[in-house]
């Protein structure tokens, strides 16, 4: 796998978790049009509060960086270790929000 593709999977894995945060905000009504906003209001809201784990907030900011990094930066060498742990943050953080607003609409 070419490092392009690596770079490719940090930003779709990005992205799961920023729709995922989208969810949640969407059920107490709100949204956010910029991902600065979203992840700020999501950070005050659910993660300081420790409505989600402290240690995924952390991850969700080190997983826009590198998005981030992989999407403008023309220098940025993205690994496969590296994709794999996005990937792997992301799909803890879905599953997480998947039983959240499960558990909001019940």
């Amino acid at each position: 796998m070419a490092a392009k593709e690596f770079r490719g999977a940090n930003n779709r894995a990005y992205y799961g978790i920023y729709h995922a945060i989208l969810a949640v905000h969407a059920l107490d009504g709100n949204a956010y049009k910029r991902h600065k906003d979203a992840l700020a209001n999501f950070n005050k809201n659910y993660v300081k509060t420790e409505i989600f784990p402290r240690k995924l907030g952390k991850k969700i900011v080190e997983s826009e960086e590198i998005r981030h990094a992989s999407d403008y930066d023309d220098f940025y060498i993205a690994s496969r270790e590296e994709a794999e742990r996005q990937i792997t943050v992301a799909e803890e953080f879905i599953n997480l929000v998947e039983k959240y607003c499960e558990k909001q609409l019940d």
